[in-house]
């Protein structure tokens, strides 16, 4: 196999995307810390705050976070310990567990939503120019949809 190295262009972007991402990831951790909270931990609250319910099937929440079986039960357990989400049986079926979003856990995501989503404007956007962003989207999603999947989205 001949070894299709990055040219200088590529090269360029692939480091200015490991780096940002990075400097991203730090940046929205620190602004979540005061809330006690990670990145992680606010996904989770959002995707079950967008569920009908507030609820999800735990295989379908360790599927759309992209986590193992294990790796979701780790990230459930300080959200369960903080009771932002209980772990129940569904109705239909009791072999069948569910991540439900807790009224505690709404009134979390409530209160760090607004720090979080100025958090991702200061870091983020406040950087980029509308064709930055229709341009970052269209990338991102051309990504997701080469990994075999649509990236998920909240209507407005």
């Amino acid at each position: 196999m001949t070894t299709r190295w990055l040219d200088d262009r590529e090269m360029r972007a692939w480091r200015a995307f490991i780096e940002s991402t990075g400097d991203l990831t730090r940046a929205f951790e620190a602004d979540l810390a005061d809330y006690g909270m990670t990145v992680g931990d606010y996904q989770v609250l959002v995707y079950l705050s967008e569920t009908d319910g507030r609820a999800m099937r735990m295989r379908d929440l360790a599927e759309v976070l992209q986590l193992s079986p294990s790796g979701l039960t780790r990230r459930l357990d300080g959200l369960v310990a903080n009771g932002w989400v209980e772990r129940q049986p569904s109705e239909d079926d009791r072999r069948v567990m569910r991540a439900v979003l807790t009224d505690k856990g709404l009134c979390a995501l409530q209160d760090a939503a607004p720090v979080h989503v100025e958090s991702v404007r200061r870091h983020m956007f406040d950087h980029l120019d509308d064709e930055q962003v229709d341009a970052m989207a269209s990338i991102f999603t051309s990504l997701c949809r080469a990994f075999g999947r649509e990236p998920t989205t909240r209507e407005s």
